[in-house]
Order: structure tokens, then sequence, then C-alpha cells
């Protein structure tokens, strides 16, 4: 009763905002442009496939609630499974395939030693707005089987100066103690004459993570007294009405360093994992998780007119990644001193060159477009411990890519875009040894693996991928479309090499995985009103999944055939000036075809439902209530009496979060969230599917968030 009172308090408080304003409803502007679908810029209403765009206003929103990606991604993107609720999207996965993640289309994801820390790659306040296309993707090659998110940053607005200062703080409403959370984010743009800046710095530090409980939400993988840092900087130059130069920064850090120690259950037992502060004396093992002085150099040339009806993008990019896991007793190995265990992580530079041509031509009845060009990429990745021990070698992979897409619009109502892209792909490994890492060291109960010598080489793969579709864009009110696409993965590499049980690279099942998509859905725009809707259908020869093995416990990689299908649905209603409502639904399903068994929660999500209510009032105040639901999902039976690896079954839960925000002038807005806001106790999907230790953690309970924004 005492946490629902707090919410009723702050709901009434809330309300209030929203009955001072007196002015009428701004009309809002829809970005209807992407860039994602075929690297180049069209509709939205052009693309023969499924594609998301969360607007920067929606990002915005969001923010007032709770500012990490995962949510925000969870909540707006129809086929994305829920937020983990902690710095990893373990089993976040797009229509049950890893998706590649992408900042300005620079690849942010290390898909050779897939560690599921991508999606945490910069600060939500830098980005204008997020394109998600959805399905196996030839257009951007290795790590897309589920598709591709690609964060695009702000741009430089008009007027020499564009000044923004917010200072926000977040606590629990079910306990306060050392809750309290900050954040200070200050963002400048302009533009003088041809030149154009625009410059974000951001730091976010949050307290102690209560569960509905009372508890202090587990620490793998958490987020109490996590510290966020995020510098961006984007520097353009117009040399004249058809030519651009522009460089871009970005420096990202997010670590967690908390003073406590987890009391580890799991859901066999029937119990959840929490955290407790740490005994006098004691010390928190291993340096701190997550992402650690990661960095995005890109510089991009632009000639809208290189030659005739030919524009140029030519991209480069430089990128350091360094992500650091939690600390495993598994990873012990007492016969080489390391008696407590490990930590691990994972250390990635890309450097690359993307070159894309657009030619545009009429011929007869039809507008025709060709997007042709070359991707060059050399990604070198390694898994290493902190201690010096090395798990994964280096692999040092050269990728050159040659692609060619075209799209015709023909007699104004048809759609239709034929791609093919040829992949050349070599990895190069040294010699190295697998480790001995033993589970329950130092027992009467330890269980080790066996190391091996293997020797390395090169490995090579070719693939050549094709995509087709067709859209009829002749009547807004009935827009279907029908599209079919490839992609190629050589995902997760490194947990393949890892467990090699052979002694030679060469005899390690490493085998490139090629994905066809199959997709038909359909768009209809009714005035205020719009439905999408799509079903699909991917397959796979081999399968990017693993298992845990119990006996080692290390995981080993699975690569049997796969079949995943499902289908989405949107609506959005603008009911009148002040009031609109949106809703998503998701379903998706997936098997092992050869042994005809279904896929663990790992892969594939429950089934999802969110909806948002966004009331206005005079232009001044606005009032967002949302609502997530997940479904329940149990394909499996208990082996031995215990649910093992991630097929324990996923019971629904139901989440409501709410905001406001009132702007007492021109230049100043205050604004307050509540996230959960009827405390509902609940794990999330992956805390439920989950069987192994220290996962089975209890989402974040009732918290707070007030803030105010300053723009001169």
């Amino acid at each position: 009763m005492k946490n629902l009172s707090y919410s009723l308090i702050t709901l009434s408080l809330l309300s209030a905002f929203a009955a001072q304003a007196d002015q009428v409803k701004k009309t809002e502007n829809i970005e209807r442009l992407v860039v994602t679908g075929s690297r180049i810029v069209e509709s939205i209403d052009e693309v023969p496939a499924s594609i998301t765009v969360i607007s920067r206003q929606e990002i915005l929103d969001q923010m007032k609630v709770n500012t990490e990606l995962q949510n925000i991604l969870a909540t707006k993107v129809p086929g994305m499974s829920p937020s983990t609720g902690t710095s990893s999207n373990s089993t976040q996965t797009l229509r049950g395939r890893s998706a590649l993640v992408m900042i300005d289309g620079v690849p942010q994801s290390t898909p050779l030693r897939n560690g599921a820390l991508g999606i945490r790659t910069l600060d939500a306040s830098t980005i204008e707005r997020i394109e998600v296309i959805k399905g196996a993707t030839s257009i951007f090659g290795n790590g897309a089987a589920g598709g591709v998110i690609n964060y695009i940053t702000k741009k430089a607005g008009q007027g020499k100066s564009n000044t923004k200062i917010g200072i926000s703080s977040k606590a629990s409403l079910v306990k306060f103690d050392d809750s309290l959370s900050y954040r200070v984010d200050l963002s400048t743009d302009g533009t003088l004459d041809q030149f154009s800046y625009v410059f974000s710095l951001s730091k976010e530090e949050t307290g102690v993570q209560y569960d509905g409980q009372g508890d202090i939400i587990g620490l793998k993988y958490g987020l109490t007294n996590n510290t966020t840092q995020n510098v961006f900087s984007k520097l353009g130059y117009q040399f004249d009405d058809e030519k651009l130069l522009q460089l871009t920064l970005n420096y990202f850090d997010a670590q967690t360093d908390p003073n406590y120690v987890d009391v580890v259950s799991n859901v066999n037992k029937g119990t959840k994992t929490y955290a407790v502060p740490l005994a006098a004396g004691q010390k928190t093992k291993g340096a701190p998780q997550g992402p650690k002085d990661n960095y995005n150099v890109m510089l991009k040339y632009v000639d809208d007119e290189v030659f005739a009806n030919t524009q140029l993008v030519v991209d480069t990019y430089k990128q350091s990644i360094e992500n650091i896991f939690f600390f495993s007793s598994k990873l012990a190995d007492p016969l080489a001193g390391y008696n407590d265990g490990g930590q691990s992580l994972i250390k990635s530079e890309k450097t690359g060159l993307r070159l894309v041509l657009n030619s545009t031509a009429e011929y007869e009845n039809s507008d025709v477009t060709f997007i042709y060009g070359a991707d060059i990429l050399n990604d070198v990745t390694s898994q290493p411990f902190v201690d010096g021990r090395v798990w994964v070698p280096e692999m040092d992979m050269n990728n050159i890519a040659f692609f060619l897409q075209t799209k015709t619009i023909f007699a104004d109502d048809w759609v239709i875009k034929v791609g093919i892209r040829q992949e050349k792909i070599d990895v190069s490994v040294d010699d190295y040894n697998t480790l001995r890492l033993c589970k329950k060291a130092g027992t009467a109960d330890e269980v080790c693996s066996v190391p091996m010598a293997v020797t390395g080489g090169k490995l090579d793969y070719k693939a050549t991928t094709y995509n087709l579709g067709l859209r009829y864009i002749g009547n807004e009110q009935f827009s279907p479309f029908i599209n079919y696409s490839q992609g190629v993965d050589i995902s997760d590499l490194g947990r393949l090499l890892r467990t090699a049980s052979v002694s030679d690279i060469n005899l390690v099942n490493t085998q490139a995985s090629v994905i066809n998509n199959y997709e038909i859905g359909f768009s209809s725009q009714f005035d205020d009103l719009m439905f999408t809707m799509a079903a699909f259908r991917s397959t796979s020869e081999l399968g990017t999944t693993n298992e845990y093995n119990e006996k080692t416990g290390v995981y080993e990689p699975v690569r049997a055939p796969q079949e995943i299908w499902g289908w989405e649905a949107t609506v959005d209603y603008t009911i009148n000036a002040q009031l609109d409502i949106a809703a998503t639904y998701s379903y998706n399903e997936g098997k092992n075809t050869a042994d005809d068994v279904y896929l663990g929660q790992k892969q594939i999500s429950a089934p999802t439902f969110s909806t948002v209510v966004n009331y206005r009032q005079n232009g001044q105040s606005k009032v967002s209530l949302s609502y997530f639901h997940v479904g329940d999902r149990s394909r499996f039976e208990q082996v031995n009496g215990k649910w093992t690896g991630d097929h324990a079954p996923i019971k629904s839960y139901d989440v409501v979060n709410l905001s406001a925000h009132y702007e007492l002038n021109s230049q100043t807005e205050v604004y307050a969230g509540i996230e959960n806001l009827f405390n509902n106790k609940y794990m999330t999907a992956r805390s439920q599917g989950y069987s192994y230790n220290g996962y089975n953690t209890m989402a974040l309970g009732s918290s707070l968030k007030v803030g105010v924004n300053y723009t001169f």
C-alpha cells in the first residue's frame, strides 16, 4: 500500500502538469524518410519490407522514464525481444536472430565473438532517429542474420547556436536508500555559413537498483553503481550545394563497479538472485564490467553530382571496442594458479571503407535507381581474460564485398527492388591452445574441460546473396508488399574456436550460415488511422546458436538447421489534436528442424504487446501512459526434475510506465516519469527462461525520475 500511495501521489502531480496548459497542440512532423533499407534516402512507403523508425520525439519521450536503448527498442520495435533490464542484450533478438547494430551505417556489433553487448554503444541523447530493418539482409553483410539496427545521429540545426542543458535525477519508490541517480547532458549545434557542428556530452550515474520487493537486483550484467559517459561531435563543411565533408567522433564508456556481492540462485531452486553489501574486509572480485573506452571515428564525403545523375558517398571509419564481462568462478584453473575464477573481455578493432554510388535514370514510364559500390572491412577480434589468459585468439578478418541494388518505380504504382551482393571473407588465426576451465573448482565435484592445442590457419568464405521485393503504392489505403532476401552469417566464430575439440582449425565446424528470409505484408492509411501487418519465415541450413554443457560449464555450438516464423502488427490512431494511441503486437516461433525440437528462449521470444497513449493540452504539456505485456511460452519438459539451459518456461507479466512534461516557457521544460508505475514484482523473460545460476533476478521496482531541460 505504501508503494501504491507513492505512485498515486506522483500520478496526481503529473496530471496537474497537464491541466495547466492553454495552447493548441502543434502538429507533429512524422519522419518518413529512411536510409537503412537501400543505403539511399527514400520514403519508407516505397520499401518492400518491414522497417520501423523510432523518431527523435519518441526517443525523448522514452528517456523521461528510462534512458537504456534496450528498453526503447523493446517497447517500440515489433519483432524485438523484451529488454533484459541489464547491460546485456543476450536473448534480445530480432525475429529470433541476432541483429547488426550500426551508428550511421558503421557496424558496432562484434559478430566474430558475439557477446550480446552491442546495443549499448552510445547515449540515446545523441540519436536523431533509429531505423530498424527486419529479416536477414544482404545490404550490409555479415552479422545481420535478424536484421539491422541503425542509430542515425543528430544533425546540425539552423542558426548559429542551439544549446540545450538537461539535468535529471531518478530514485526508487520502493526503497530510497542509496538509490538516487543523476544525469547531466549538454548539447549544442548550429550552422555558420558553410560550416556545421554538433557537440554532445552526457554523464549518468545510477545508484542502487532495487527490485519490486526492495532487494538489490543481482549483479550479473547489473546496472547498480553504473557510470555512463558519452562524448559525441560531428563537424561538417559544405563546399557547395553538392559536396559535403563530415567528420564524426564518438566516445562511449559504461562501467559498473558495485560494492556488493550476489546471493546466487536459479529458477530450479525457486528463489531469486539478489545482492547484499560486502562483508567487512571483503573486496569485489575482478574489474568493473561493461563497455570501456569504446570509440568511433568516421569521415564521410558526399558529392550529389559526381557525374550526370549520380551521387557518390564515401565513408571511412575506425572503431575500437573493449567490453568487459562479469567475474565468474566457472573460469577457474587451479593447476595454473587461477583458483577463484576469471573475467573475460571482448576486444575488437575495425577499420573500413564504404563506397556507394547512386545513379538515376528514366526509361519510358519508369524511374530507375541503381545503387552500387563496395564495402571493405578489417576486423581484429579476440577474447582474452583480464588476468592474461587467452580464451579466444585473435581472429583477423578481411572482408570485401561488391553489391548492386536496383529500384524501379513504374506506372507510378509499383516499386520493385532487385539486389545482389558478392561477399569474400577470410579469417586468419594463429596457433592457439584452448583453456582448461573448471566448474566447482577445488571441490569433490570439480569438472574441468580438456585443453587442446589447435593449429591455426586461414578460413575462407565466399557467398553470393540476393534480394527481391515488390510493393504496390498506388493506393495508400492498401499497400501490400512481398520480399525475399538472403544474408550470410559467420557469427560467433570465436565461440566455436574456444570450444574446439580437434587439433586443427580447419576441422572445426566453422562453415558460414546462409539465411533465407521470406516476408509478406501490407500497410493501410485512412486519414488519421494507420495499420501495418507482416508475416515472415526464415530458414538456415546451419544454426548459429549454442547450448550450455552442464558437465564442463561452457557453451558449445549447435550447427543444426533452423526455421523461424511469426507475424507482427501495428496500429497508430490520432483521435484528435489532443489524443493519439499506438499499439504493436509480435509473435514468433522457431525449431531445430533436424530434431524437430523448439528453439530455446535465447533465440525465441514470448509474444509481446505494447501500447502508448499520448495526451496533449495546448502545446505546452503532454502525458504519456505506456503498457508492455509479455505473454507465456512453455515449449520444454524438465530433465530429471530440472529445467536445463534456456528451456525454462516464461510466465506472462505486465509493465506500466507514466511520464509527463510541461513547458514553463519557450526555453524551459520540466518533466517527470515513473517506471513500473504499479510496482509489479516480476522477472524478465530472460530471468525466467535461463536456468543458469545468477540470471534469475527480479526486475526494477517502481522508480521516479524528474528533470528539467533548458534551451537557449
